[in-house]
């Protein structure tokens, strides 16, 4: 099976994108084209449809398919393009892989499904058959707080032997886990091991992770590049700097221990403000309170990203 040469092994900043949406069953369109304009202008190494950040299980199966096509179709060949598949039934994972094939992405993601217990013998059936019936390569989702199960790392490894997997994205938020891994499968030089959680992105990156999926990056795509780069580089304190600035223009929005969506209205009420895309989030979530809006604005003020400013150049 033939497939992109930039995924063996995906390597850099994959940000996951946000979805934004005009209405709970319809894009914002002219919002999606700026979102993917000012990611790619950062300089990113590939792009992320329909992971946690963008909301992807709690979309209707239309706005997915609708939204990989135009992502697709505007992206051309400059990145790949990475489309989450998770969902609780197998059936639907394998349609939107088959969709995304058609619609010319370069890989999708899967989670473990989410509602009923799976073992690690399920998982692993579950992996053999997202590779086999896959047109496109395959990366695991390690995303334990919401589909309560981990890919274990000996899972993993025994994965990393399939043909068609590819690499996995840990968003666990252990270091522990991310470096079990990174030891049971640094003998496969084309499987990618990416981390989830940007305020882990240096450390990670030191340990021999490939590359992030920092969900910042729809508001500052060029800081976790320059990140990489620097770390390419071997400007190991030059990283540093660049990730304790991430983490501080981070604190209003990913707000450790709660609900999930609660970062997500947040990012989104970000973009809006910055005049990219609406801030109306998948039902059942709520858009941001007037507190929270308030102090993301003036932080943003504050960062000169709102106005005549270098981010909205």
């Amino acid at each position: 099976m033939d497939s992109d040469s930039r995924l063996r092994p995906l390597r850099g900043i994959i940000p996951p994108v946000i979805t934004p949406l005009a209405s709970l069953t319809a894009l914002d369109h002219k919002g999606l084209e700026t979102i993917i304009e000012h990611i790619l202008a950062g300089g990113v190494h590939a792009l992320f449809l329909l992971g946690t950040t963008g909301e992807g299980p709690a979309l209707s199966y239309a706005v997915r398919r609708e939204l990989i096509e135009r992502v697709c179709k505007q992206v051309g060949n400059r990145v790949p393009v990475l489309v989450g598949i998770t969902d609780t039934a197998y059936i639907e994972s394998l349609r939107l892989a088959e969709h995304a094939a058609y619609s010319g992405a370069s890989a999708v993601v899967a989670a473990p499904p989410y509602y009923f217990s799976v073992s690690q013998t399920d998982l692993l059936r579950l992996i053999e058959g997202w590779a086999r019936e896959s047109a496109l390569p395959v990366y695991l989702y390690n995303q334990p707080a919401l589909t309560k199960v981990n890919f274990d790392p000996h899972t993993v490894q025994l994965a990393s032997n399939i043909p068609n997997v590819f690499g996995i994205k840990d968003s666990s938020g252990e270091i522990s886990y991310l470096k079990e891994v990174l030891d049971l499968v640094r003998d496969k030089r084309e499987f990618s091991v990416l981390v989830g959680p940007e305020h882990l992105l240096s450390e990670a990156l030191m340990c021999g992770a490939h590359g992030g999926v920092p969900g910042g990056a729809n508001i500052f795509p060029e800081l976790p590049v320059l990140l990489y780069q620097a770390f390419l580089e071997g400007s190991y304190q030059e990283m540093e700097k660049i990730q304790a600035e991430m983490v501080d223009l981070g604190l209003p929005i990913f707000q450790p221990g709660e609900a999930d969506s609660g970062y997500i209205r947040r990012l989104k009420f970000a973009l809006s403000r910055m005049n990219i895309c609406s801030d109306l989030l998948a039902g059942p979530y709520q858009q941001a309170s007037a507190k929270e809006a308030q102090i993301i604005e003036q932080h943003l003020q504050a960062y000169g990203f709102l106005g005549d400013s270098k981010a909205m150049r």
